[in-house]
């Protein structure tokens, strides 16, 4: 814990100047020149939980076996349309991953761009996608959610060394460990819109917003960063659409159209 307060104090005093103020749902394209010549060559895909870890559950489905197939159906989309686009996973089969291995894995990779896949819970009358991006949360709700997340770690052998003294059970640890990432703020946010505009205007699936709150997947990731809660499990509706390979199919379109335009996006940033 002590490692966190030095670390985020660190962070507080470097982004003290002039600084962009993006709040959660925020309808416009934050701006981040990208350096001209800019290509994205590799993006990562992390399929959340898996192996002994089988995330939230529904009346049959499980979280990790939804969030790989998913992923997989993606991965597919890319590497058929974008050849020039290096495509690695954290995993392709249902296997235990570490949160810190995760983020290594993108950064081995010198990854321009992470995308974690997962189910949400909650509520029977819950619905709805979410994206998300490191930052401070706004509502315990977002807290909420960062906390079962990141309690996966506590599975993993010598979490409090690995993760700098992180409680995933202590709301101060997520307070102060929300403030990491600001780096990639930007474009996290960039393409998390997109993201969401094609869930709610080409997939027609009921979103619930883009949101920030503290998740150790996101937080050693040296390159922008996003979480997407595909839907609830605990909704009967939503499992039976999330269970189905069609709609896995959609979702994974969406998210893949949101990654072309944000690719198009950030590449044409320096022409004309």
């Amino acid at each position: 814990m002590r490692n966190i307060v030095i670390a985020c104090t660190v962070v507080l005093v470097f982004f003290a100047g002039p600084s962009v103020a993006i709040a959660p749902g925020v309808a416009a394209h934050p701006s981040a020149k990208p350096p001209q010549g800019y290509r994205i060559r590799t993006v990562v895909l992390d399929a959340g939980h898996g192996g002994k870890d089988r995330g939230c559950a529904g009346a049959t489905a499980r979280e990790a076996q939804i969030a790989l197939k998913t992923v997989l159906e993606l991965g597919h989309l890319i590497e058929q349309n974008m050849p020039d686009v290096k495509v690695v996973y954290t995993r392709k089969t249902d296997v235990f991953v570490e949160l810190a291995d995760r983020a290594g894995i993108a950064n081995k990779h010198n990854a321009d761009l992470f995308i974690s896949l997962h189910c949400n819970s909650g509520p029977a009358v819950a619905y709805g996608t979410e994206v998300w991006t490191m930052g401070p949360h706004k509502t315990e709700a977002n807290l909420a959610l960062a906390k079962r997340e990141n309690a996966v770690i506590l599975q993993e052998d010598d979490y409090k060394e690995r993760y700098n003294g992180f409680d995933p059970r202590s709301p101060q640890s997520h307070i102060l460990f929300s403030l990491f990432q600001s780096a990639y703020m930007v474009n996290s946010l960039r393409f998390a819109q997109h993201v969401d505009s094609e869930f709610k205007n080409r997939v027609q699936r009921h979103s619930r917003g883009v949101k920030q709150a503290g998740f150790l997947v996101l937080w050693k990731t040296a390159m922008p960063s996003v979480l997407i809660e595909l839907g609830f499990l605990t909704n009967r509706n939503e499992e039976q659409y999330l269970n189905d390979k069609s709609g896995q199919s959609y979702m994974a379109s969406g998210i893949y159209r949101a990654f072309r335009t944000y690719r198009n996006e950030l590449e044409g940033a320096d022409e004309g």
